[in-house]
């Protein structure tokens, strides 16, 4: 009997001698830094393993806030990357609640400034404005998408969860959650 390594997207197996050409996700260490960032290739599958900060609208528009009045705001930016969720609440024994992406463009007015400021990855779904895509390749920094739709899924890839800004805002408090094998796809760099 033979064994198989994977099944292609129409439900064919694909035997062992054949798993070269399967896509093989290459594992990304968290900080991102600009010499991995420029490594990437646009369409890559990458595990993404380390820890990432999360904010949705409503943290967005108080960093943007606090930085155009020159206030000092409570996470550096530099060197960081987010994620666009707002997670559910934890059940007991869970690190997290189901977590999955926003739409990014909902973030695009808020983007530029903070790539301004060191941001230099983002993880969610969906399109981003050309605004947003200039400035990630004018700072040398990644957009990833991951999958929309699978927040449960990619709970089980958070290790821990913390809350270090804006408690108030609930989901959408600002979290660093650690990761393991996150998933995700390069889309602009």
């Amino acid at each position: 009997m033979m064994s198989y390594f994977s099944r292609s997207p129409n439900g064919i197996p694909i035997p062992f001698g054949e798993r070269e050409k399967v896509s093989i996700m290459r594992k990304i260490a968290l900080p991102l830094t600009k010499d991995v960032i420029k490594t990437l290739k646009q369409g890559e599958q990458v595990l993404l393993n380390g820890f990432f900060l999360t904010a949705r609208d409503a943290a967005h528009k108080r960093l943007w806030d606090a930085l155009k009045e020159g206030k000092k705001i409570p996470v550096s930016l530099k060197g960081e990357t987010i994620y666009y969720t707002g997670p559910t609440p934890a059940r007991t024994g869970e690190v997290i609640g189901s977590c999955g992406p926003t739409t990014s463009s909902r973030m695009d007015s808020f983007a530029p400034l903070l790539l301004k400021y060191g941001l230099i990855g983002m993880v969610g779904k969906g399109e981003r404005s050309k605004e947003v895509s200039l400035a990630i390749k004018k700072h040398g920094a990644v957009y990833f998408i991951t999958i929309g739709g699978a927040g449960a899924y990619l709970s089980e890839k958070v290790k821990s969860a913390e809350v270090i800004a804006y408690k108030d805002l609930g989901p959408e408090a600002i979290y660093r959650l650690t990761v393991e094998d996150f998933p995700a796809i390069v889309d602009i760099l």
